[in-house]
Order: structure tokens, then sequence, then C-alpha cells
């Protein structure tokens, strides 16, 4: 198996440290302990450039971040030295609840998971962007998840209300929770984990 870059080990290295700080519920933990045991180990790597979209063009801004916490000024860091190599991509299958500028508003990029910098089944690590006022489409999935939000924004679960996390904000998703988010004026970034394996 093929030693892990430099450039993804050190963003390994830099999201354990802020997820660690800021994922503090008991499930979050849980979970990003075990996501985080299981990164230790690296994974079929894949090289080459990545590709933006057009979106792509608000990351400067949603990088801007103000922060007093060094372990979110790190992350940011390190994500800006990993991002040229990552693929941006369009989620194809909405349900009709995203807003009408969803498709070209938004893209994920898979940074440890299918398709990503470091192809593996085990666990999905990836991050969001979205443009100002862009309303991402209700959906679930299996797997548990936890963010870490690096920009201003909503999320909501289930059929709760939408709250706010903040920079540095993190909250976990039960297995096959509907959720969804927004963006409000400016542009929305986030990071999601996610145990593909499920808990043990």
């Amino acid at each position: 198996m093929s030693a892990r870059s430099e450039a993804l080990q050190s963003f390994v290295d830099a999201a354990f440290a802020a997820y660690d700080q800021f994922a503090q519920a008991p499930e979050s933990r849980r979970s990003v302990g075990r996501i985080f045991a299981a990164l230790e180990e690296p994974g079929a790597q894949r090289s080459g450039p990545g590709s933006r979209l057009p979106v792509c063009a608000h990351l400067d801004t949603a990088l801007a971040i103000e922060t007093e916490h060094e372990a979110l000024r790190r992350l940011v860091d390190r994500f800006k030295t990993l991002e040229p190599l990552l693929e941006w991509r369009q989620r194809s299958n909405n349900d009709g609840s995203e807003s009408e500028n969803f498709v070209d508003g938004h893209a994920n990029a898979m940074i440890v998971g299918p398709g990503g910098l470091e192809d593996r089944r085990d666990l999905w690590f990836g991050v969001t962007l979205m443009a100002p006022n862009v309303r991402y489409p209700d959906h679930d999935h299996a797997p548990e998840e936890v963010y870490l939000v690096l920009s201003d924004g909503e999320f909501r679960q289930g059929q709760g209300a939408w709250f706010s996390p903040g920079i540095g904000g993190s909250f976990y998703n039960e297995p096959k929770i509907r959720h969804a988010m927004r963006s409000a004026g400016t542009p929305l970034l986030a990071f999601w984990v996610l145990l593909a394996n499920g808990p043990a």
C-alpha cells in the first residue's frame, strides 16, 4: 500500500485536532474516534490534478474566516494546500426540496472515500461548498455523520427547526435521519465525516 502524501497527512492531522476540539457530543466523539482511528491506516492513493466547478470561485471568501481558534486556522491552511487536488462534483439525485439555484450553486468533494484522494469504502470524509442563498436538498443515508462547519449557514435535522452552528460548530446526524443545509448571504463551507460501515 502506498504511503499517504504529506499534504493529505497534514490535512488529516489538522482535521483530527479540529474535530477533537469541536465535536463534543458523546455520539460525535464516538464516531469521530472510530473514523480517525481507521484513518491511521492509509488507503489507496489517487494522484493527479483535481478539477473545479464555477461555484469554487466562492472558495476564497469561504476560507477567509476570522476565528480565535488555532485549530480552525490550521485546518483552513492545510485544506488550501490540499484543495487543488480535489475533484469537485455536483449532486445529481435531488428531490425538489433544493433551491432553484442549487445545481450551479454548490459542489461537493470527497477527500477520503469513494473517488477521493484516498479511495476507500469504510469511511467518507468530504467537504461541501455552497454559494450565497442556496438550499441543499433534503437527503438521508445509512451511515451516521458528523459535521464541522467553517462558515455561517443553517442546518436542519428531521422536521426540526433550522439552526446555525456557527464557525467551528459541530453536530451529529444519526443514521438515516433526513437533513439539509442552506447558506445565507455568504458562502457555506462544511466538512463531513461518515462511518460507512456503521457503529460497533
